[in-house]
Parts: C-alpha cells; structure tokens; sequence
C-alpha cells in the first residue's frame, strides 16, 4: 500500500519511512505543504500522513485537498497542536484518525491496521477462503494448519490487495500502482500481473484449489468473498 508522508521534521520523516517501509508499505516523503500539494493532486495514495504545523502550509487546507483528490485515501494527523479545536476541525474535514506527537510507532502502525479493517469491513485479520486462512496481519497463507512459506512477498502483497477489495474488480494498473507504487510504464508488459497471479496460483495449487481467485476476461483479477 502506498503511503505519502508529509512532515517538515526531516529526522521524523526518516523514521516514519523506515519504520512504514519494514511494515511492508510504499512511502513518499513531502518536508513541505507544496510538493505534497503536487503529489496529491497528481498519485493515488492508500495512507496519507500529514503533519499540521508545515512551514509552507496550513495542514488543514492540505487535508482538505487529500480528500478532494484522493477521497479513497485515509488521512492520518500527524501534530502537536495542543488545541482541541485542531483536532475536532480535522475530523470533522474527513481525517481518520490523528496522533498527538510525541507518539509511538507501533501505536501509528496499529491504527493505520485498524483503519484498514474499518474501512474494507474485516471483522478481524485473518480470513478464511475454502482451506486457506490468510492472515493479513502476520502475513501468511496457510492450508489447514500448514503454513505456505513459498509465497514472496509482492505475492502476498497481490493477494491481500485483493481480499480487501473483496468482491470487486481490480486491473492490472491498479494492482501495479498500489503494489509496486506507481502506474505502469510505456514498455510495462501486460503479462506482469499475470505471471505473479500464475506464480500464486501454481504454489497454491500444491496445497488444494485457490479457485476463490478469479480472472475477470479484458479486465483484472477479483476475489469473492461471501461473508
């Protein structure tokens, strides 16, 4: 998932993007309101962080813009502003969560994971899908009790990506924007996506049928999902 963060504290920064990056995230990093303001008029984002005190720019005017261009995005403030009218104004312009700093990494890892299951309607992180239970916490696939060490991780990335948008259609543009963090190339090959989907299908296939992944004809990839 790609992540934009947008904090004028360039040894904060550096920590965010290692912390989120061994999470498993896509980050950008903005130290100013403008070059953000650029970016999300411009990329999708799954996360955008942005702290309210920019030297540049009022971070709520820079929220309000996140949910113009990138509404699907899930907006996390990053500030510390001791005033309850900041905090409430950024909510109520559609921010999802917010953190006061100092704060700790975990705690913004943990939110963001609980952000996640709100907004894709998971009841908790492990999901089951015939007899295979991915775990999107712990990021493993497993068959009954036996775990499938054998998926990479963009494999894993593909599929969780697609259990979240359970039940809908998702291209090949779009699994590459949000997997490998941005849109496809000129020179991209249509076949990329596929051969990873191929790759997943063949390692699971060892196991039992992953018929639950299905191929969308002229369009992408889906994952039904019934409950």
């Amino acid at each position: 998932m790609n992540v934009l963060i947008v904090e004028d504290e360039k040894a904060l920064t550096a920590e965010l993007e290692i912390f989120l990056t061994n999470c498993n995230y896509i980050c950008e990093t903005c130290f100013d309101g403008t070059s953000a303001s650029e970016r999300i008029a411009t990329n999708l984002y799954d996360f955008i962080l942005i702290d309210l005190g920019l030297p540049d720019y009022e971070g709520l005017d820079l929220l309000k813009e996140a949910k113009k261009y990138n509404p699907e995005a899930a907006c996390i403030i990053l500030t510390a502003r001791a005033e309850v009218y900041d905090r409430i104004k950024g909510l109520d312009l559609g921010a999802d969560d917010y953190l006061a700093k100092p704060f700790s990494l975990l705690e913004l890892q943990s939110r963001m994971q609980a952000i996640i299951r709100r907004k894709f309607g998971l009841k908790n992180s492990v999901i089951t899908l015939g007899d295979f239970l991915i775990d999107l916490t712990n990021r493993t696939i497993a068959h009954g009790e036996t775990l499938i060490n054998t998926i990479t991780k963009k494999e894993f990335d593909l599929v969780a990506y697609l259990i979240l948008h359970k039940n809908r259609t998702l291209t090949r543009s779009q699994l590459s924007e949000h997997i490998w963090g941005s849109i496809v190339n000129d020179d991209y090959d249509s076949n990329y996506i596929d051969a990873h989907i191929k790759n997943i299908r063949k390692k699971l296939n060892a196991y039992g049928a992953p018929d639950w992944i299905e191929t969308v004809r002229g369009l992408g990839y889906r994952i039904n999902i019934n409950n």
